[in-house]
């Protein structure tokens, strides 16, 4: 089984020993995303639905880059600092993904990189 990096400036850069994605057998993994800016590195500014937009932005790049879209996304995983912010996170998720209904999962964690608001990873059929 061929394992095959996935790479884009569209999306920020690796922060640590790993890739944004990788696309192997059939499928597209991408590497967890955080609301940072890809020209700047930084976290953006705003609460939960400035940053799950800048990370489902981000993870839309990546899919992009790897000849996948959000359309083919079939697991998402959710973490969120503060699971009061579920219902702002959910409305901004559904404008995404809402038309793939990805199998999901959610959880609330102590502490993000960076103090994000959240973090999320999807796995992707690869076109």
């Amino acid at each position: 089984m061929n394992r095959e990096v996935v790479q884009t400036d569209a999306a920020p850069k690796a922060i640590g020993p790993y890739e944004q994605g990788i696309r192997s057998g059939g499928f597209v993994f991408t590497s967890g995303q955080i609301a940072l800016d890809p020209k700047t590195g930084q976290l953006i500014e705003g609460g939960i639905a400035q940053q799950t937009e800048q990370v489902l932005k981000n993870l839309k790049s990546v899919l992009e880059a790897a000849g996948s879209s959000l359309d083919q996304v079939v697991k998402a995983t959710v973490f969120l600092k503060n699971m009061g912010d579920f219902q702002a996170m959910n409305e901004v998720y559904g404008r995404y993904l809402g038309s793939a209904k990805p199998a999901r999962s959610t959880v609330a964690v102590a502490e993000l990189p960076k103090d994000a608001l959240v973090e999320i990873d999807l796995i992707a059929l690869a076109s």
